[in-house]
């Protein structure tokens, strides 16, 4: 069986389009934590470790 450009997937041909902008963040600093969000995650933590687990129906 010889190919001939019917075989050809023209999708494949070309390059992938460049990365969204917004996915670079480079200029965008993490904020550490307060205090009171970091009791407030812990508190939430432990809550939610302490919850048994529920089934789906």
């Amino acid at each position: 069986m010889s190919s001939t450009d019917r075989d050809v997937d023209h999708a494949l041909a070309y390059p992938e389009p460049p990365a969204s902008p917004l996915w670079h963040r480079h200029s965008a600093r993490l904020r550490p934590l307060t205090d009171a969000q970091r009791r407030r995650n812990l508190a939430l933590l432990d809550l939610a470790q302490r919850k048994p687990r529920t089934r789906a129906a």
